[in-house]
């Protein structure tokens, strides 16, 4: 059977501010995820799926479908070997295995069901056991859920979304019959503005929002053309000649991911991004973490342990712009560098 290949990240051709977002939230999941606005044809799918390729390993119990991690409570680890049908091995030989963080993509049209997973009731009655078929929530903890066409989305799957990202627990219930599990997972989303804009409440749970356009420079144009027709004449010879810059790419990350937690940032540069929140009128104070983290994060990408002010300037035009406060119908502001820098002049 022939092997399908994902087209690699590396090979993408600009689009940095999207990939830049990307790549910081492999780093530092705690940015709470990226989305991803712009027309057709301009890469957003293809560089979300080629994630798979550079995305660091964790650390798993083997056995069960929850993607747990060693130290997770041995109550919550034994609840899901029990509803999976398989008996608690002794904790001391609870096998741990090492699996990529994975990309699972939630279609638009899934059922709740599909998300949440299923319980068999069934079988709680007569067995008086719990019997549940994880579902997508329960693949992507401690990896990376994607929605293409997220602004799509039905409103009561939306609501179980917000609901898990919020609590970091997905529950499955039916009857008076519940079961419970961890479910932190990077949310990216994908979207075309033309076909309606999200719900408020979602649109705050992305950490990060970036707008992404056609190429304009012509002569980088014709190298998305040229990469395309290599990779779908010959997949598995394309992507073999990307490898190593993959593998560049995946071991930066790691390194980065290592030193996230010796960056730090002063008292000053913290002042300086609650002020910039308020000068663009953000609500509560999501908006000034998220800035915070993603400068630490953009610090540790460049392999510096403090956090300067460029790093806070690309910081804010990753985290502000659908925090903006907004008049009805009015478009998202994505420039919100111009816009500090135009506030800033008139005062």
């Amino acid at each position: 059977m022939k092997k399908n290949y994902t087209y690699p990240f590396t090979a993408i051709v600009g689009q940095e501010e999207m990939k830049l977002a990307l790549i910081l939230n492999i780093i530092n999941p705690a940015i709470s995820g990226v989305l991803i606005r712009g027309e057709k044809g301009t890469a957003k799918s293809t560089a979300v799926r080629a994630l798979a390729d550079i995305l660091p390993e964790i650390e798993v119990i083997a056995g069960i479908p929850f993607n747990l991690a060693p130290d997770e409570d041995d109550e919550t680890i034994r609840e899901c070997f029990t509803v999976t049908g398989h008996a608690m091995p002794d904790p001391d030989d609870v096998e741990v295995a090492m699996h990529k963080v994975q990309v699972v993509e939630l279609p638009v049209g899934a059922t709740e069901d599909r998300v949440v997973g299923t319980l068999d009731l069934e079988h709680a009655l007569k067995a008086g056991e719990k019997r549940i078929e994880p579902g997508l929530l329960a693949a992507a903890h401690r990896g990376i859920l994607y929605v293409d066409e997220v602004n799509l989305l039905d409103d009561h799957v939306v609501d179980v979304l917000l609901d898990s990202a919020a609590m970091g627990v997905n529950t499955i219930e039916r009857e008076g019959v519940s079961f419970s599990h961890p479910a932190r997972f990077t949310l990216v989303g994908t979207m075309n503005p033309e076909e309606g804009e999200l719900r408020p409440q979602l649109l705050d749970r992305f950490g990060l929002c970036v707008h992404v356009g056609g190429i304009a420079n012509p002569q980088d144009r014709v190298t998305v053309m040229e990469r395309r027709f290599a990779f779908e004449e010959d997949q598995e010879r394309f992507c073999g000649e990307w490898q190593r810059e993959s593998s560049k790419l995946a071991e930066r990350i790691v390194a980065a991911r290592e030193l996230y937690a010796s960056v730090t940032i002063s008292r000053e540069h913290l002042l300086g991004i609650a002020k910039s929140c308020l000068e663009v009128g953000v609500d509560g104070h999501r908006g000034d973490i998220i800035i915070m983290k993603t400068a630490k994060t953009i610090a540790a990408w460049e392999g510096r342990q403090s956090v300067g002010t460029d790093d806070i300037d690309r910081a804010v035009a990753l985290a502000l712009p659908h925090r903006v406060r907004r008049q009805p119908l009015q478009d998202m502001v994505m420039d919100v560098g111009s816009m500090l820098g135009a506030r800033c002049a008139t005062n």
